[in-house]
């Protein structure tokens, strides 16, 4: 596979997608950065993995979930009874519309 090369098109439509607008010297910095990140990818692709099993976690997962169970009920009153007003049976906030 060839080496790929981060050129100044690719940081063209990089800035463009990314909405930034860089200085040159940002444009530089982040184009050397983004060169490392794809010659490590290189790097990476010459590990030999035939015959390994791809994963996405290093230990095997289960569903963790448990059942929602409701504890607590509805209490209505006693949840109103920590409101600083309340009239027939839900709480009175002050008028925020006009």
């Amino acid at each position: 596979m060839a080496k790929q090369i981060i050129d100044d098109t690719v940081m063209e439509n990089v800035e463009i997608l990314a909405k930034l607008a860089l200085t040159e010297e940002e444009r530089k910095k982040a184009k050397e950065k983004m060169q490392e990140m794809l010659d490590y990818v290189d790097k990476l692709n010459e590990l030999d993995t035939d015959g390994i099993e791809p994963l996405s976690h290093t230990f095997s997962m289960g569903n963790v979930f448990r059942e929602d169970v409701v504890t607590n009920g509805d209490d209505r009153d006693a949840m109103l009874d920590n409101a600083p007003k309340c009239k027939d049976g839900q709480y009175q906030v002050p008028k925020t519309v006009q």
